[in-house]
């Protein structure tokens, strides 16, 4: 059982993976299992609960749970409800993982990589996938506790990355979404070791890897990329479609009072010159970003700043949540904590804004023709995104029942015919059916 984001999902595919290869199943069912693996999540309280709460659905429909993840680096946490786990191993800790299963349940017999497929265990469609380039994080953001949860930055060398996404993409993969706790900073504590894949000598660093990357043929979808300067090469990269026009930044806030309560790194760029700037060299770029409301100190009027921000920044994809603290963060001493009945209030004004914001934008899209990846065909239609779209946090295309066959895993051109205020409908182009290609 995985919880948490898509960084989790990657963790639970690397223990899956070395699991079947040692000759395990995976069980459908609690009942049939012979083990069950919990991997947790511990940045916020909500996320804290919703583990707590799986862990103790798995002991009651089971017994036997040995319990991983963010939140396995609070273990007394874990104990304090649930003394009966059988183990608790910290975050990315494979081997400790796999060790605990043998503990409880030892291998039948040897390992045969071979009856792996070539891509590993993955927990998503066959066609996208997450690629994940560094564990830990550097920075020290005053709401956050995740580096002291997985540690400082540690990147994987940028030709054991490519040879995973050469793999992937062998394997039919259309898409590949990067993730890290700080991808724009992937790299730095190697210091950019220089490594050789294909022939070619690479950095390990993040413009390096976008540039590698768009070398597969396959659609490329940056994920948690911090606005540092030198994020602003990557643009011209997307302008030649070698990466999607696609960046997900985590701004958190337009005030730069709170920006700077909240230790968020580069809080001191101008970001809107930056957005105008980005979208002026890619004019068909996407953003999408999250926020923090409510945060500790939070005045009404650095919250006018923030939807004064938003307006002029018109991102396409935004998600909020209200601040929470979270055990062990340095924004738990800060003065002026805004009550919750406060927090609701300002969050429904801002999204309420992010949605107009959203419906102006999808409305502008009436009338263009796009290409699609298809995720799911029922009797009515079928779900689709465009370059514009992640998969499970932004919104669909869908695309209206037609004549023509689509499958679920590849492309096809559809005119955009209507729009609401996250999500756009679409009509298959005339002669357009499931298309094999990427662009």
């Amino acid at each position: 059982m995985s919880l948490g984001c898509p960084k989790a999902l990657v963790d639970s595919e690397r223990i899956l993976t070395q699991l079947r290869a040692e000759g395990y199943e995976v069980s459908p069912t609690y009942e049939a299992a012979d083990v069950v693996v919990v991997n947790t999540c511990g940045f916020i309280d909500a996320a804290v609960d919703e583990s707590l709460e799986a862990i103790g659905e798995a002991l009651a429909q089971n017994g036997r749970v040995i319990v991983t993840g963010c939140l396995g680096a609070r273990p007394d946490r874990i104990l304090e409800r649930h003394p009966q786990v059988l183990k608790v191993t910290g975050p990315h800790a494979y081997e400790d993982v796999v060790g605990a299963v043998h503990e409880h349940l030892p291998p039948r017999h040897e390992p045969f990589f071979d009856l792996l497929p070539p891509q590993g265990v993955r927990l998503t469609p066959r066609h996208y996938a997450y690629l994940k380039i560094a564990e830990g994080c550097n920075n020290r953001c005053s709401f956050c506790i995740i580096p002291a949860m997985r540690g400082r930055l540690v990147s994987r060398p940028i030709d054991d990355v490519l040879r995973e996404a050469e793999r992937l993409a062998a394997a039919g993969v259309k898409e590949l979404l990067v993730i890290s706790q700080d991808t724009s900073a992937y790299g730095a504590d190697l210091r950019y070791a220089r490594r050789t894949w294909r022939g070619t000598a690479y950095q390990t660093s993040f413009m390096d890897l976008a540039r590698a990357l768009g070398a597969l043929g396959v659609w490329v979808r940056l994920h948690y990329v911090y606005p540092y300067p030198h994020v602003d090469g990557v643009i011209a990269l997307m302008a030649e479609g070698r990466v999607l026009p696609y960046l997900d930044i985590p701004f958190q806030h337009g005030s730069p009072a709170v920006l700077k309560r909240m230790r968020r790194p580069a809080h001191a760029e101008d970001t809107l010159a930056r957005i105008r700037a980005w979208r002026r060299d890619c004019p068909d770029l996407t953003l999408r970003s999250t926020f923090i409301v409510g945060f500790p100190g939070e005045t009404e009027t650095e919250f006018a700043e923030l939807l004064a921000w938003l307006e002029e920044a018109q991102l396409d994809r935004v998600g909020c949540f209200k601040y929470s603290p979270v055990e062990g963060a340095a924004a738990n001493a800060l003065p002026g904590h805004i009550a919750p009945e406060l927090q609701e209030e300002r969050y429904a004004r801002f999204m309420e804004r992010a949605a107009d914001i959203s419906a102006r934008r999808l409305a502008a899209r009436i009338g263009g023709r796009v290409r699609v990846l298809v995720d799911d065909v029922t009797e009515n239609g079928a779900l689709a995104r465009s370059q514009a779209e992640a998969p499970q946090i932004d919104g669909v295309v869908r695309i209206e029942k037609s004549l023509a066959r689509l499958r679920a895993g590849e492309f096809a051109d559809v005119e955009i015919v209507a729009a609401d205020a996250y999500d756009l409908t679409g009509r298959l182009t005339d002669g357009s059916g499931a298309a094999a290609g990427s662009h």
